[in-house]
Order: C-alpha cells, then sequence, then structure tokens
C-alpha cells in the first residue's frame, strides 16, 4: 500500500472493521441461513467494496494522471457514503422482506391457512 502512498495501518484501520463483519456475517449466514441469503451476502460484500473504494479511488488517480481534478475528488467523496448507504439498504431489505414459499408471512398469511392447519386445529381436544 506504500506503493499508491498509504500506510498499511491506515488500511487495516478501514479495512478491518468491515472484514471482520463480512467474516462473521458470513459464518452466521451459514450457520443460521435466513430466508433471503442473497441480499445479505450483497449487503456485506457491498460494505467492503464502500470501504475499499478510497484505496481503490487513489490506485485509479495514480494510474490515470487525474489525480488533481476537484471535480473528481468530489464525486468520490459523495460517492462513498452512497454505497454505504446501498449496502443498508440491502440489509434492510432482506430484513424485512416477505418470506419464502412455504414459509409463514409476517401478517399470519402462508402455511397457517391451509388445509391441513385447518384440520390438525379441529381434531385438538
Amino acid at each position: 500500500m506504500e506503493a499508491i502512498g498509504v500506510p498499511w495501518f491506515i488500511v487495516v484501520r478501514h479495512l478491518g472493521p468491515p472484514l471482520f463483519l463480512l467474516a462473521v456475517g458470513g459464518a452466521l449466514l451459514v450457520w443460521r441461513r435466513p430466508a433471503r441469503p442473497g441480499p445479505v451476502w450483497a449487503a456485506l460484500v457491498v460494505n467492503l467494496l464502500a470501504a475499499a473504494l478510497p484505496f481503490l479511488w487513489i490506485a485509479v488517480q495514480l494510474l490515470t494522471g487525474r489525480g488533481e481534478a476537484t471535480v473528481v475528488g468530489l464525486v468520490m467523496t459523495l460517492l462513498q457514503p452512497g454505497v454505504v448507504v446501498v449496502a443498508w439498504l440491502l440489509l434492510l431489505w432482506a430484513a424485512v422482506s416477505r418470506s419464502g414459499p412455504g414459509r409463514t408471512a409476517p401478517d399470519g398469511a402462508g402455511a397457517a391457512d391451509s388445509g391441513d392447519a385447518k384440520r390438525a386445529a379441529e381434531n385438538v381436544g
């Protein structure tokens, strides 16, 4: 990382928490599979991408030689928080979206309204 002018401890400080979140979140996703694991995985990866975005931006600036443009830096300053918001929205969508087929939905509709559930309720004495 010193090649792009960023000390290693800065990289570890910025990428460490998202990497830890990806590791722990991935372990939890494997251990307790939610109804929609895809958006949760996407949120974890997008969060890591958002943390890596400034370092990727510095590398692109060095490779292209466009580091002195203020407008481009302003766009990058606004882009990183936007990517973090996308990660949180993905996680929120995964948390509040309806369950998959065959599972009970939050409003009570689903497997509880099937004929088997009604028949079982009648047989209880």
